[in-house]
């Protein structure tokens, strides 16, 4: 199963549980501290966790296997960091949409779908290798088809971990689940390496799709709670579009995308480079260069067990800049360092770093997102991040090549620093406000219910202002802008009347119905401070006036005219 995408040096996938494992809030609101050990006692949790740590650890092993292979196959540098690229592009192409379809079906199937898809196309590579018919194209094919079922994995496993234990528990869940992931980073590519060295690629590969098993069974076993609600689940591209509406209205989401790019595609570097600086200028074997991921997998473990404590002392913004220069160093040492002992060393450094700024970027989306978009927001974080190493790794590639490894290294370096400080303005929150659903806004008053399809719909919204607060008012309304077409409104405006100084008319529309409702039940309590300081300013007794105009349903007018 790929699952660990935090750390993976060549499985985008992996993201999804690393997203996971470093958030310890949900969406603004603190929850409550509990036993580190207390989600064990949940048998779905138990099982599941268990599980996946094995799975990963079988993912490991294939990343081990399918870079080792393709050294053996073709050396070019180009095609070794080009099994990188197909790894992550896949998630760079399908993430987005899996994310929408988490958001909209059950997760449990999407889930069990991707594991099957999983599980035959590691099988299936098994087989064609033991039959010796592995070709650079055929390798770059099945790990494309690994990618492709990762990138359905990913963002609804992201978004279970809050139906498996109680809000209480979930800091616990999520620490456990980040113990897990790296515990199989550290195992699996020492135990990868050696299992390509005594039995051969082949071998890691069947063992992958072995561990996907286990998966598959909790999954199967899990009874997941029906969805809650009484309207009906959001159409697909409508839902695509309310994702890109609400990464467009929300600056905090926005920074963490321009920082996960400005730092993953000069980052890239280090990952696809690593199989050459091994075997090339090492003359390490498949189980060496295993050994040098198992020590980048316990330096992840060690940054997972420092970072609450750092968190404590240092912002989010510092932890990201700390972690960009760290990992920075890194690269530069593996440009120049052929001491294999302090190579080593420096691979702890590159899992601390490489831990620290994904743990930072991930827990700051996760704390600007409510739960009815929190999957296809984090699948767009999944694409900015695998397209990032994909394009990056395609590049870095191609510039070994024909400059060779230690210079396309430096150049990354180079970039990282300079990236670092273009982008330094955009600040990571460090903290928002409470994003569960308020449920304030009051039933619309109908005459008759419309049908839920109906639309557009246009909401306007009056309010009385005295003249001299007109500029305060105003300025406050920007704030309620990005609320509305946040949560669905595809236009916005604000007007005064020529004919009553004072009186405002604000003005939004949604595509139908059914999506104005949905937006009842997307505001949050954030929201709802927002429009208080807005409908401070209204001077009328019994608040703003409210009103709600449908666009004339030309096909029903139609029907009635006929004879």
């Amino acid at each position: 199963m790929r699952s660990d995408a935090a750390a993976s040096r060549s499985d985008g996938a992996t993201m999804a549980q690393e997203t996971l494992a470093t958030t310890s809030r949900e969406t603004g609101n603190q929850t409550a501290t509990a036993s580190p050990w207390a989600p064990l006692r949940l048998p779905v949790f138990r099982a599941l966790w268990t599980a996946t740590v094995v799975s990963n650890i079988g993912t490991w092993m294939h990343d081990v296997g399918a870079a080792w292979l393709m050294m053996s196959l073709s050396p070019s540098p180009l095609m070794v960091s080009l099994v990188q690229a197909a790894t992550t592009l896949p998630m760079f192409l399908f993430a987005l949409p899996a994310g929408v379809l988490a958001d909209i079906v059950d997760r449990r199937r999407l889930l069990l779908f991707a594991q099957i898809w999983m599980l035959v196309a590691a099988a299936l590579l098994g087989g064609l290798q033991v039959m010796g018919l592995v070709t650079p194209p055929i390798l770059l094919l099945f790990t494309f088809a690994l990618g492709f079922g990762a990138a359905l994995n990913a963002p609804p496993f992201q978004a279970i971990v809050s139906e498996l234990v109680p809000k209480g528990e979930l800091p616990a869940a999520v620490a456990l689940n980040s113990l897990g992931i790296n515990i199989a980073r550290a195992i699996g590519p020492a135990v990868g390496g050696g299992v390509v060295a005594a039995l051969g690629p082949a071998a890691v590969f069947i063992l992958n799709a072995v561990s996907v098993l286990g998966v598959l069974i909790v999954l199967l076993r899990w009874r997941r709670d029906p969805r809650a609600g009484t309207l009906p689940p959001e159409r697909f591209f409508g839902a695509v579009r309310a994702g890109f509406r609400f990464v467009r209205e929300v600056p905090a989401i926005r920074t963490v995308l321009v920082r996960a790019g400005a730092f993953f595609l000069f980052a890239s570097a280090t990952w696809a480079l690593l199989p050459l600086v091994a075997r090339q200028e090492l003359g390490l074997s498949a189980g060496g260069y295993g050994i040098l991921l198992a020590f980048i997998g316990a330096g992840a473990v060690l940054g997972a067990l420092m970072l609450p404590r750092v968190r404590g002392k240092v912002s989010a913004n510092g932890i990201v800049a700390g972690a960009t220069v760290l990992f920075a160093a890194v690269a530069l040492a593996l440009a120049y360092l052929r001491n294999v002992p302090l190579l080593c060393a420096v691979m702890i450094l590159a899992g601390v770093g490489w831990i620290a700024m994904l743990s930072t970027l991930n827990v700051a989306a996760q704390m600007a997102l409510p739960n009815w978009v929190k999957a296809r927001v984090l699948a767009v974080y999944l694409v900015i991040f695998n397209g990032g190493m994909a394009v990056g790794s395609t590049l870095w590639g191609t510039m070994a090549s024909r400059f060779g490894v230690p210079l396309a290294l430096i150049v990354a370096v180079i970039g990282l620093v300079l990236a670092l400080i273009l982008v330094h303005r955009r600040r990571l929150p460090d903290e928002v406000g409470n994003l569960t659903p308020s449920l304030h806004w009051p039933t619309p008053v109908v005459a008759q219910d419309p049908d839920l399809e109906r639309g557009p719909v246009l909401i306007t919204v009056e309010y009385q202002v005295p003249p001299n607060r007109a500029a305060e008012f105003v300025l406050a309304m920007e704030e309620m802008r990005h609320m509305r077409r946040r949560d669905g409104a595809f236009s916005w405006g604000l007007f005064e009347d020529t004919a009553r100084p004072g009186c405002w008319l604000e003005t939004f529309e949604v595509e139908t119905w059914v999506e104005h409702l949905r937006q009842h039940e997307r505001v949050t309590h954030a929201d709802r401070e927002v429009q208080e300081r807005v409908n401070a300013f209204h001077i009328g007794a019994d608040g703003p006036t409210v009103a709600h105009l449908l666009a004339p349903d030309r096909g029903a007018l139609w029907k009635d005219t006929q004879p």
